[in-house]
């Protein structure tokens, strides 16, 4: 490919993003909090600069492996970070600025070795070997297709907080903050072009909460009815609480339970500008929460702790911060939330189990393990829906629901 494009880069820019990845790959650092520490260090930004700086830093973080791959070896001081940035513009046909800090990238000698790259799926969808093994020991046919889709950038979805408006009104809400969004669902918003979302008079009158369209499938299909007593066991800072609230129309009570208080702290914030009255959050300090629970709940929700696999374009540092030791260890936790969790539910009552994983076993064979299993034998499958990234175009996830007999 001829670098007949010229492309305007700014020094500073690139010497933040370089000193960000430095900080996610060298320290340990999780790729938003690196983003948002940088983004807030010099006021003097415009929105353009920020975009600009984020969108390359999580574009380097998603396709690691073949960039350094390109370059010939992992970077280590700043300047190879700087060839890093220029090897990603390379590869899009680019032609780089004559600066010293890319006087040694050769773009013929990038091109041959990025249609070499290309072969091998692993370097070409920059992933580690153990996963892509993993992955097509589990989705055999479905992990090329899948894998290809959990690269691409993720969309911003918007759910409709339903207890103030319907999907048009959010959508002419947005506008008068100059923010261009779509109805794709009944309460679901595509953001087209998204400008100081979290500032808008939108977001603070509580019309909405950001949630991906295949997360927004999962709290409906706990099949809940205003007056239900629900408990969403792993809340986390409630997302799934909400919607349910949404579906109760603020009527009934959901139980919003966690082991990280700080989660529960952020629901009832988001609660309170949502106008929803309904939640109850008790933190999990010990099995005695869970006990006192039992056979109280019409409904109850785990949307278990996962691999992420689902949702890695949203979190693409993840896939170079687990292993497999990681996975194993995250399936025992899965099958001991379904063992102790499952004595919430009363009896006739429902049992969702959901993750944002692609793997079935974390999925469909941990439900098996447990209907198996001497608890789960006072349950029997309803129904289970496996979302697929390159079938909906939204992000992986699984859900099973469970009826008590």
């Amino acid at each position: 490919m001829a670098q007949d494009k010229p492309i305007a880069l700014f020094p500073p820019h690139l010497r933040a993003i370089a000193e960000a990845l430095s900080a996610i790959f060298q320290d340990g650092f999780y790729a938003d909090k690196v983003i948002e520490r940088t983004l807030k260090a010099d006021p003097r930004r415009g929105a353009g600069d920020r975009a600009f700086i984020a969108q390359n830093i999580y574009e380097i973080v998603r396709w690691y492996r073949l960039l350094y791959t390109l370059r010939g070896s992992e970077p280590r001081t700043e300047n190879d970070w700087w060839e890093i940035i220029g090897i990603r513009y390379i590869i899009d046909g680019h032609r780089l600025p004559d600066w010293t800090e890319f006087k040694k990238l050769k773009p013929e000698l990038i091109q041959q070795r990025y249609r070499k790259a290309k072969e091998q799926r692993a370097v070409a969808e920059s992933i580690p070997d153990w996963l892509d093994e993993l992955g097509l020991k589990e989705l055999k046919e479905q992990w090329a297709p899948t894998l290809h889709a959990l690269n691409r950038p993720a969309e911003v979805i918007l759910r409709v907080n339903t207890l103030k408006g319907n999907a048009k009104g959010l959508v002419a809400a947005l506008k008068k903050d100059e923010i261009t969004s779509k109805v794709i669902g009944e309460t679901s918003v595509h953001v087209i072009k998204r400008k100081a979302l979290f500032r808008s008079a939108a977001f603070k009158a509580g019309l909405f909460e950001v949630q991906d369209f295949s997360s927004q499938q999962v709290a409906p299909f706990l099949d809940v009815a205003p007056g239900m007593r629900v408990i969403d066991a792993c809340a986390g800072a409630g997302g799934k609480t909400l919607h349910l609230a949404n579906l109760m129309d603020n009527k009934g009570q959901v139980i919003s339970l966690d082991t990280e208080s700080w989660k529960l702290n952020e629901l009832r914030k988001r609660a309170r500008r949502n106008g929803i009255h309904i939640v109850d959050t008790r933190p999990i300090t010990s099995s005695k929460v869970i006990k006192r629970l039992s056979q109280s709940a019409d409904r109850v929700l785990l949307d278990v702790p996962c691999s992420g696999l689902g949702v890695i374009r949203r979190n693409p540092d993840s896939k170079w911060k687990m292993d497999i030791e990681f996975i194993d260890r995250i399936k025992t936790v899965q099958q001991e939330i379904l063992q102790s969790y499952s004595r919430m539910v009363k009896k006739d009552g429902k049992l969702v189990y959901a993750t944002c994983s692609v793997l079935p076993s974390e999925n469909q064979d941990q439900v098996q393990t447990f209907l198996a299993s001497e608890k789960g034998q006072s349950f029997q499958l309803e129904e289970q829906r496996i979302l697929l990234p390159q079938e909906d175009g939204y992000d992986g996830f699984f859900m099973a629901r469970l009826g008590k007999k």
